[in-house]
């Protein structure tokens, strides 16, 4: 089972640094990428917090380390993924976890990324210039992981993958 679950996690990651190369979001120093918000949204709802959290972690440092993203990225990635993991594990719904990842990217995220922005990129924003965005980005991405989870609920993924 942990094997299973590994190798869905790996894959999940794989998929979030090969297609950073292709679709995101310039905006000021950050690039926006909504497909790390669908992966969150997925790790969450069938790997829990914590495993949404590492997956987005490696996602955000593989990105760096390759030059599709910016340090903005471990803050509204992160965040996004915790709450929306911990929000499905007390709700049982998806939908609980798309709203937290909205709000802990769009909301949370975007407030601790001015911090990062200014004093480690030397960048001057104000406060909530990354708001609006981020949240535009992570409503797009739980879209799609939305659709995408329905599609791997109607294959039996927790089956093939989970038990």
């Amino acid at each position: 089972m942990k094997l299973k679950k590994l190798t869905a996690m790996s894959l999940l990651t794989a998929l979030g640094v090969v297609s950073s190369h292709i679709i995101y979001l310039p905006i000021g120093v950050a690039k926006a990428f909504p497909i790390q918000h669908g992966i969150n949204l997925i790790t969450a709802v069938f790997f829990g917090p914590a495993c949404g959290v590492g997956v987005a972690f490696t996602i955000s440092l593989l990105r760096n380390l390759l030059g599709t993203g910016s340090l903005l990225a471990f803050p509204g990635s992160m965040i996004g993924a915790l709450l929306a993991g911990l929000l499905f594990k007390k709700r049982k719904s998806p939908i609980y976890a798309a709203l937290g990842e909205v709000f802990g990217t769009g909301i949370l995220g975007a407030l601790v990324s001015y911090p990062v922005a200014k004093y480690l990129m030397g960048r001057e924003m104000a406060l909530f210039f990354y708001v609006g965005p981020f949240i535009l980005s992570s409503v797009a991405g739980v879209i799609m992981g939305y659709i995408i989870f329905k599609a791997l609920i109607k294959i039996d993924f927790i089956r093939a993958y989970m038990e």
